[in-house]
């Protein structure tokens, strides 16, 4: 089939995972790429994520899979810990990316956002910090004989672009999703999840996960020297805590579940910072396009961190978004086959993710860890 030919100029807003990387693979395939951050050069948010095997395997046809696995902690089995502290099960999962390469790898989300970052600059993509888009207008214009259709978008600071394709990477409540006319609810789940910095425990080589009375813990590898926290809080409503609060009641919330948790919650003690924050989860039904405008990552599926997955839907959407506009016509046609070929698989995580957190609340733990391990193993399967 032959590949889009007319001008091939983007501008994604949002400098995130999603972003960087729909950045990378479009710049690879001849795109000329702008983005468009709202946040301050050098800022991210939380602690550490989990790079699971498909974002490794889409990271790896970028040439970036090896560059996160150095930067990170390379891992291949989640422990699993019930109720009375002794041991559900061993998740060996699938490496997606050759059998001497872990199957997944814990980061410091500095540490992605720079390894992103420098691949977008030797692709010579452009981040403007500090900007966001204002306004969007679409309109086909002819030339000649040649009919081709154009995004009109007014940034933040008054100034206009132009350009063949707009991608909105801007996080789970975007603002690019309302301009391009598309509307979908955010719904949180009555769980908080808490994360905390710690140093990385000699036995800690894999994620380990702890099911509690009430509320579920767990460990994850970030670094030789470093992991975080997080334990799910079941059963809440959203709510603020003071900065003072955080650490003695996290300490609180760990000291009722048995096991090795007792180590982990020293560690806490030592934490600078605690981070909570609400479980929420949103899914756009139909269409993530409007004209040659289109939402990625958590502005189209945005599932609950049960399944450490929400990183690895945003990577495949950047390498699968450039991958089909490669191979089409139109952008308008690319982007059909982008939203068809993604869709349903998007959605089976955020569902599982959904089912997932309301199994934990029920305190059906076994049931949880069976349901993550099969999600796991679907994911795995190619995109």
């Amino acid at each position: 089939m032959e590949s889009y030919r007319g001008a091939r100029t983007a501008l994604i807003v949002g400098a995130g995972i999603g972003g960087l990387t729909a950045a990378t693979a479009l710049a690879r395939r001849g795109w000329q790429v702008e983005i468009a951050e709202i946040g301050a050069a050098g800022t991210t948010a939380g602690w550490g994520l989990c790079l699971t095997g498909p974002s490794l395997r889409a990271l790896d046809e970028l040439g970036l899979a090896d560059a996160c696995l150095a930067a990170g902690y390379g891992m291949s089995v989640i422990t699993q810990v019930d109720v009375d502290g002794g041991l559900a099960d061993e998740v060996r999962l699938p490496r997606l990316i050759g059998a001497e390469r872990p199957a997944m790898v814990g980061m410091a989300r500095p540490a992605l956002y720079r390894t992103l970052r420098a691949q977008a600059d030797r692709c010579g993509i452009v981040v403007r910090h500090g900007l966001t888009v204002a306004a969007v207008d679409q309109k086909e214009e002819r030339e000649g004989e040649r009919a081709g259709e154009q995004v009109r978008v007014r940034m933040s600071d008054g100034t206009l672009r132009r350009v063949a394709l707009l991608v909105g990477a801007d996080g789970i409540r975007s603002s690019v999703r309302g301009l391009l006319g598309l509307e979908t609810p955010v719904e949180y789940h009555g769980q908080m999840v808490w994360r905390a910095l710690v140093p990385r425990p000699p036995w800690a080589t894999g994620i380990h996960q702890f099911a509690g009375k009430v509320n579920t813990a767990g460990l994850v590898p970030i670094s030789d020297s470093q992991a975080y926290v997080f334990l799910t809080e079941n059963g809440v409503a959203r709510s603020v805590l003071r900065d003072v609060e955080l650490v003695p009641r996290l300490r609180q919330l760990l000291e009722v579940i048995p096991g090795r948790v007792a180590e982990i919650r020293s560690l806490v003690a030592g934490a600078e910072s605690v981070v909570r924050r609400p479980v929420l989860t949103a899914y756009l039904d139909g269409a993530w396009n409007r004209g040659n405008g289109v939402v990625i990552g958590d502005a189209a599926h945005a599932p609950a961190p049960q399944m450490a997955s929400g990183a690895a839907l945003a990577i495949e959407d950047g390498a699968v978004l450039a991958q089909e506009l490669d191979c089409h016509t139109s952008i308008g046609a690319g982007l059909a086959a982008f939203v068809s070929r993604r869709a349903q698989r998007c959605r089976t995580l955020v569902e599982t993710s959904v089912a997932i957190a309301g199994l934990e609340q029920a305190r059906r733990h076994d049931e949880a860890y069976l349901l993550v391990d099969a999600c796991h193993r679907q994911m795995a399967e190619p995109v």
